[in-house]
């Protein structure tokens, strides 16, 4: 490709986008929205789970004390001497 052609491409592409802008119409098609959608609800579960593994982090973190471990169930009495 020429660097002719990639910089008409490439402010034919600006022009389009600043053209959006002033419009207020972002979106060409219903996909474009949908789209848009799924991949904020994407970096919003990943930001989710950042910050629980960050919370989870700093807890243990501070607790210096092993939980204890209880004993979970019924003894069974038939196997004791």
């Amino acid at each position: 490709m020429s660097q002719g052609n990639i910089k008409d491409e490439f402010q034919d592409q600006l022009k389009d986008v600043l053209s959006r802008l002033q419009s207020k119409d972002w979106f060409q098609s219903d996909w474009d929205i949908a789209s848009f959608a799924v991949f904020f609800i994407f970096i919003g579960m990943v930001l989710l789970l950042v910050l629980l593994v960050l919370i989870r982090c700093l807890c243990c973190c501070c607790c210096d004390e092993k939980p204890r471990r209880r004993k979970v169930g019924i003894d069974n009495m038939a196997l004791e001497p």
